[in-house]
């Protein structure tokens, strides 16, 4: 059976989630299964349910033991490949191994009727040929792979369409070569694909339970998206086990409005016929709850399943306790214009600051006056421990050298002590969703490089690759040969730059006398 379990905060889902562990399986040995989205959140839930788990009576003294935390992607494809026998890890259909088939099929194809629009892309009906168009062609193939993987993986239906024959129809636009272009592909690697093993994978499941060796109760915690595909390889796990989604919602009057709304409609597939879009009432719900709502239209439309509220006791003492009760019943704020309602806003108490507005100038202040608040929290609150503090931004890349300087640039004695009384000692942060660019060194040279490749190259450049710590370890440069080299790029006034002709960079040639010349 799948059990739908829903709570307005994620400290209540996963509350709810260990009052579900705490009543053991059948057998004693066999691990707990919970997946999660992200290895933060398998950090977070881990910890919160140490506190609960095996804990003594009015103490958090519990263990959180014996549960693996695979990744929804894992867990669901480990299932397919098990009943279908294509190894997850060797599928010809993975992106990055079905680019390369991808790629021999449009160099063959390219110039052909039904080929014109990637052909025009890429430059190869033009007059001369463009060669900065034809270089991007490995990219736009890369692009295409990870399409038809999302095609197979939240339009199942379209794609099998494709393989049987029903191409779309002239005012399909893009459609009609991408389903003749998958189709080709199919033909080049021949072997079902994604979408083609899923209802024969999925019915498999549903006849032999034993196919996957999975215990009998499965629990998926903090999705935020569910494709068609994985919801229905979840459905058909549920015949013979009990699948648990812990599912974040912050509105209990917006569900209950969206299912009377749903109530007599067949399921909604496409955004713009979605009946819902006009049903939330409060402002930040009908802005920033899109993704909780469709998540719904997902769920309940498409089978059987056990809905679980988990409600929490909420107070509306504060600003902040009040915002969050006009969302958790969908109603508009209390004073804001309405007809027929009272315009008087209730009066907050003087000391209230559950909602703060720092209006500072530049982002080194931001950070700098977010600290100070932190700091101020965590005084006044001696339950408030650093891992139960997150910060969002909008832009995390612009801000990381920032918040690594600000929080952790003061000195530390062995001891532990701040080496300035006037300082507290440092906090310990931690940054997520940073781009690989930003956190691999090696890959960063590699992009930069792939970037210096169409651009006029000036002396800064240069310096800046050379001064790379990639760079530096591979070619043994120092401090001081750093200092030569750009000594030498001044004093003998090189320029840097492409050759317009030929697209490719100067070159540097060593003279006997030690000093250098562009070539």
């Amino acid at each position: 059976m799948l059990h739908i379990h829903r709570a307005e905060r994620a400290d209540g889902l996963a509350d709810a989630l260990g009052e579900l562990l705490r009543a053991p399986l059948d057998d004693p040995f066999a691990p707990e299964l919970v997946s999660v989205p992200t290895r933060g959140m398998e950090r977070w839930l881990a910890q919160r349910l140490s506190a609960s788990l095996g804990a003594s009576p009015e103490r958090r003294d519990g263990v959180c033991a014996n549960i693996l935390f695979p990744s929804p992607r894992r867990l669901i494809g480990d299932a397919i490949a098990a009943a279908s026998g294509v190894d997850p890890e060797s599928d010809p259909w993975l992106p990055e191994r079905a680019a390369w088939r991808l790629l021999e099929v449009v160099d063959q194809s390219l110039g052909q009727p039904w080929l014109q629009t990637l052909s025009a892309h890429l430059g190869h009906a033009s007059d001369p040929p463009d060669p900065v168009r034809q270089a991007r062609r490995l990219s736009v193939v890369r692009h295409l792979a990870d399409l038809f993987d999302r095609y197979a993986l939240h339009r199942p239906e379209m794609v099998r369409g494709w393989a049987s024959g029903e191409l779309p129809g002239a005012s399909s636009g893009d459609a009609v070569w991408q389903a003749a272009l998958w189709h080709a592909l199919r033909e080049r690697i021949a072997l079902p694909g994604p979408a083609e093993r899923l209802e024969s994978a999925c019915a498999a499941l549903e006849a032999d339970a034993t196919l996957v060796t999975l215990p009998a109760r499965l629990s998926l915690f903090g999705l935020t998206r569910l494709p068609a595909a994985d919801l229905r390889v979840l459905r058909a796990l549920a015949t013979s086990r009990d699948v648990h989604l812990f599912v974040l919602h912050p509105s209990p009057g917006l569900w209950d409005a969206v299912a009377g709304v749903i109530a007599d409609l067949p399921p909604v597939v496409r955004r713009e016929a979605d009946p819902t879009a006009a049903v939330p009432t409060n402002d930040l719900l009908t802005s920033w709850a899109r993704d909780s709502r469709e998540m719904q239209l997902v769920l309940t439309g498409s089978g059987e399943h056990r809905d679980h509220h988990h409600p929490l006791r909420f107070s509306t003492d504060t600003l902040l306790e009040r915002i969050q009760a006009d969302v958790r019943t969908d109603r508009r704020p209390f004073g804001a214009p309405f007809p027929g309602r009272d315009d008087r806003r209730p009066p907050l108490h003087p000391a209230d600051r559950s909602i703060q507005v720092h209006a500072c100038h530049g982002r080194a202040r931001q950070v700098e006056v977010l600290r100070d608040a932190v700091l101020h929290l965590l005084a006044d609150d001696p339950t408030l421990e650093p891992r139960d503090v997150i910060v969002m931004c909008p832009d995390i890349e612009a801000f990381a050298p920032l918040i690594q300087a600000t929080f952790g640039a003061g000195e530390v004695t062995d001891d532990g002590d701040a080496v300035d009384d006037r300082r507290p000692v440092d906090l310990r942060v931690r940054l997520a969703d940073r781009s690989l660019r930003q956190t691999n060194a090696v890959l960063a040279v590699v992009a930069q490089l792939l970037e210096l490749v169409t651009q006029r190259l000036t002396a800064s450049q240069v310096l800046d690759l050379a001064d790379r710590e990639p760079v530096r370890r591979r070619f043994g440069l120092g401090d001081e040969d750093l200092t030569r080299l750009q000594g030498w790029i001044k004093d003998a006034g090189i320029r840097w730059g492409l050759d317009a002709a030929h697209r490719a960079p100067f070159q540097l040639d060593r003279l006997p006398s030690g000093t250098w010349q562009s070539g």
